[in-house]
């Protein structure tokens, strides 16, 4: 009886042979989902790195396959890679944004893989979907653990469409629920001295924040938009800004410029309050000569990642006495402003680049005092109870 047939989209044994030119080639054999088996090798420096990287190749190559049937046998690991070649497909002809793809692949590998990826369909129950999500809840935080429960839904959603379950158990889960904040908005006395307060501050310089935080702080944009900002979406003599692209990190590429911004309602022109534009007039004559004509670089005259920009922000907010704030406290304190003056919610939501009116309402507009009308009626209460008992 010969030797049985490898699995689908398995590997067999890893050996490793010592070149001519000192290096380690590993070699094995791979069948893939055509039912052919063929033998796959790497090399490397060090064996240890020539099996990784052959280990990766055959990761890899199991991912190409979308077509192959999922049955309550096949593991979750196999259903996450098919449904997210579905989103690489979609990242590509530019249907989904890159930032969106990067952000699902991280879900996968950091928490879903790890803790559910050796399990067959049949295995998961609502239980350990509610468990896994409370677990990521309590250690990442609310977002990270939406985000993941998105990702989940939308593995198991393929594998019911496989017929492989008989329903998405993410549909069950839990609801994730975060505990009620305050949106803080900053008064206008409070950008002040926020301001000349990071203009005191010896890193603030070095850093180039003091301009980038004066124009998230007169546009409403945020961190990855303003850093994405090119001198040719500036007009100096009309006093606008064209929002145009966002920076992004991509993992094996590195940071670029998305070239629109987080949705559709992103593209934009803004008009700009004329100490931003003067601002802008100031750095002009001595603008950073870098490939990607951005007005604001890193301190290395690279792109500005996103994540180290709200690092060093958080940073200066703290010693500035302000460490209940973020970046996106400007975009409330921008929205709040506009409806304090009496400005319409669309135009908020314009200026921050929402699609929906109530995302700006519920989100960000800071709580104020309103003229509701309830007070005069209730004064009849007074008015009564003295009649009453006068």
């Amino acid at each position: 009886m010969g030797r049985p047939p490898l699995p689908l989209g398995t590997m067999g044994e890893i050996r490793c042979y010592q070149t001519r030119s000192g290096k380690v080639r590993a070699m094995t054999y791979y069948r893939d989902h055509d039912g052919r088996t063929r033998q796959i090798e790497r090399t490397a420096r060090t064996r240890t790195a020539a099996r990784n990287s052959l280990k990766a190749a055959c990761r890899d190559r199991g991912r190409t396959d979308t077509t192959a049937e999922i049955t309550p046998d096949t593991k979750v690991s196999a259903v996450a890679e098919a449904w997210y070649d579905e989103i690489h497909a979609a990242v590509i002809v530019g249907d989904r944004s890159p930032g969106t793809g990067q952000a699902y692949r991280d879900r996968l590998d950091n928490q879903i893989l790890p803790a559910l990826g050796d399990l067959r369909i049949q295995e998961i129950t609502v239980s350990r979907i509610d468990r896994l999500l409370r677990i990521v809840r309590d250690k990442h935080g609310v977002a990270v653990a939406r985000q993941t429960r998105t990702v989940l839904s939308g593995v198991f959603g393929l594998a019911t469409r496989h017929d492989a379950m008989t329903h998405n158990p993410v549909r069950d889960a839990a609801t994730i629920r975060a505990t009620p904040t305050e949106r803080h908005a900053l008064t206008v006395d409070e950008v002040r001295d926020l301001r000349a307060r990071l203009a005191a501050d010896p890193r603030a310089h070095p850093w180039d924040l003091i301009d980038f935080v004066d124009l998230m702080i007169a546009t409403g944009l945020r961190i990855g938009e303003t850093a994405a900002i090119t001198w040719d979406c500036v007009d100096l003599d009309a006093g606008t800004l064209e929002v145009r692209g966002t920076v992004v990190r991509i993992t094996g590429v590195g940071l670029i410029i998305k070239p629109k911004p987080k949705s559709r309602s992103g593209w934009r022109t803004v008009e700009l309050p004329s100490w931003a534009l003067e601002t802008l007039r100031t750095r002009h004559p001595t603008r950073t000569d870098n490939k990607w004509d951005v007005v604001f670089t890193s301190p290395t005259g690279r792109l500005r990642d996103p994540s180290n920009t709200q690092a060093d922000l958080r940073a200066l907010f703290d010693t500035a006495g302000y460490p209940h704030i973020t970046s996106h406290t400007f975009r409330r304190t921008v929205a709040t402003l506009m409806d304090t003056a009496g400005l319409s919610a669309r135009a908020a939501a314009d200026q921050l680049g929402h699609a929906k009116i109530s995302m700006t309402q519920d989100h960000y507009y800071g709580r104020r005092i309103r003229s509701t009308g309830a007070a005069q009626i209730l004064e009849t209460i007074a008015t009564q109870h003295n009649e009453t008992h006068g």
